[in-house]
C-alpha cells in the first residue's frame, strides 16, 4: 500500500515537474517575443525621432533653396518608413511648409517690387528733369569747355537714367517711350552712349537692316546691359569688340570681351535668367545686386528675341549673343521712314535725334574739339532723355 503511494506521489511531482518546466519554457519564449518586440519598438521610435530631426534640419530648409533654384527635394532618411502613415504626415507637413514659404516669398518680392517700381519712377522722373535742365544749359552756351563739362554730366545722367529703368523694368514697368524703327547700327550706339566705357567698346561689320519701333528701346536697354556687364568684368585697357551679323531667320549682335570668363555653373544660372521663363526674386540677386542678365531676359521673353552666353569670346572672356528674329526687323527707306509702313506710330521718337540739342545748338558747339576720338559724338546723344 505504500509503495502505491509513493509511486503516485512520484508520479504527481513529476506532473508537476513538467507543467512547471512546459510553464518557464512559454514564459522565457513570452519574455524574448516581448523584449524583441521592445527592441522593434525603440528602433522604430528612434528611427522616427532621427526622421523628424532630418526633416528639420534637411528637407525643410532646402524648399526655401528649391523654390529659387528648381531641383530635386531631398526624401526620406529611412527608406524603412516609405508607405506608412508617418511618411504620409511628414509628406503633408511638407507640402504645407511649401505653400506657406511659397506665399511669403511670393508676398516679399511683391513688396519688394512695389517698392523699387515706386522709388525708381520718382527717380525717372529726375533723371528727365535733369536731362531738360542739361539740355537747356546747351542751348545756352557756346563755350567749348563748358558743353565738353556738360556732356560728362549728360554721360552721367544717361547712366543714371538707364540703371533706373533697368531696375523699373525688373519690377514690372515697360522699358520707356516708343521710339521710330531704327537701324541695328544706331540701336547698338544708342546702347553704347548709355554705358560708363563707351570708348572701349568697338562696332564692326555694319548691316543694313532696321529694328521695328516697338523694339528699339527693348533691345536698346537689352544691349547697354550686355555692353555694360562686358565692360565691367574686363580689363580697363581692352576692348569690348561688337558685330553685327545678318542670318537665315533675323540678324544678330555679338558681343565679345577679354574678361574672365564664366564657370559652368554661372553659365547654367545666367541661361536660367536669360531665358525669362521663371520668376525673379528680386532678394536673390546676389549682394549687390546684380540686375543685368535678369533685366534682359525678362525684356527677352517679353519682346520676342532671346540672349545666350554660353560660348567663350575669341579673347578668354564671354561671348554674348543677342539674336533678333526676322520679325522683330524691317528696313528704312531712304526718308527715314520704315519700309511698308503707312505712317510712324504715334508718340514715337527717333533713337539718336535730340532736338535741343542738333537742332538748336550753336555751330560753335557742334565743332567743339573733343579729347578721345569716341567722344567726338556726345554720349548721349545717341538717346533722348528715358521716360519716367
Amino acid at each position: 500500500m505504500t509503495d502505491h503511494i509513493t509511486e503516485a506521489v512520484s508520479w504527481c511531482l513529476a506532473a508537476a515537474l513538467l507543467v512547471v518546466l512546459v510553464l518557464l519554457i512559454r514564459q522565457r519564449q513570452i519574455t524574448a517575443g516581448v523584449r524583441r518586440r521592445n527592441a522593434t519598438l525603440e528602433d522604430s521610435l528612434r528611427s522616427r525621432d532621427e526622421e523628424v530631426q532630418h526633416l528639420v534640419d534637411v528637407r525643410l530648409p532646402s524648399i526655401a533653396d528649391v523654390l529659387s533654384q528648381p531641383g530635386p527635394l531631398p526624401g526620406l532618411r529611412d527608406e524603412k518608413l516609405a508607405g506608412t502613415a508617418f511618411a504620409q504626415s511628414l509628406h503633408a507637413v511638407m507640402e504645407q511648409f511649401t505653400r506657406a514659404v511659397d506665399k511669403a516669398q511670393t508676398r516679399a518680392d511683391a513688396s519688394a517690387k512695389a517698392a523699387l517700381k515706386a522709388s525708381m519712377r520718382a527717380v525717372q522722373g529726375l533723371a528727365n528733369e535733369q536731362q531738360v535742365s542739361i539740355s537747356e544749359m546747351q542751348e545756352r552756351h557756346d563755350n567749348p569747355d563748358v558743353l565738353r563739362d556738360l556732356l560728362e554730366i549728360d554721360h552721367a545722367n544717361a547712366q543714371f537714367g538707364r540703371r533706373a529703368q533697368a531696375i523699373a523694368v525688373l519690377c514690372g514697368s515697360w522699358p520707356g517711350r516708343q521710339r521710330l524703327a531704327s537701324s541695328l547700327t544706331d540701336v547698338v550706339r544708342g546702347s553704347k552712349s548709355r554705358i560708363r566705357d563707351y570708348q572701349r567698346v568697338q562696332v564692326h561689320a555694319l548691316i543694313d537692316v532696321a529694328v521695328v519701333s516697338r523694339s528699339v528701346e527693348p533691345v536698346v536697354l537689352a544691349v547697354a546691359e550686355l555692353l555694360d556687364n562686358a565692360a565691367r568684368h574686363s580689363q580697363p585697357n581692352t576692348s569690348v569688340e561688337v558685330s553685327l551679323q545678318p542670318v537665315h531667320n533675323g540678324a544678330c549682335i555679338v558681343i565679345d570681351d577679354a574678361g574672365v570668363g564664366m564657370d559652368g555653373l554661372e553659365v547654367q544660372r545666367g541661361a536660367a535668367l536669360l531665358s525669362g521663363q521663371r520668376a525673379v526674386d528680386v532678394s536673390r540677386l546676389g549682394d549687390p545686386p546684380q540686375f543685368g542678365f535678369a533685366v534682359v531676359g525678362l525684356l527677352a521673353a517679353r519682346y520676342g528675341f532671346s540672349v545666350s552666353v554660353d560660348t567663350r569670346s575669341p579673347y578668354g572672356g564671354v561671348r554674348a549673343v543677342l539674336f533678333l528674329p526676322s520679325e522683330l526687323l524691317t528696313h528704312i527707306d531712304p526718308d527715314g521712314r520704315q519700309a511698308g509702313a503707312a505712317q510712324d506710330p504715334e508718340g514715337a521718337e527717333p533713337l539718336h535725334t535730340l532736338p535741343s540739342r542738333r537742332t538748336h545748338a550753336p555751330r560753335r558747339a557742334r565743332q567743339a574739339p573733343a579729347a578721345p576720338a569716341e567722344a567726338q559724338t556726345p554720349p548721349r546723344a545717341q538717346v533722348p532723355p528715358q521716360a519716367p
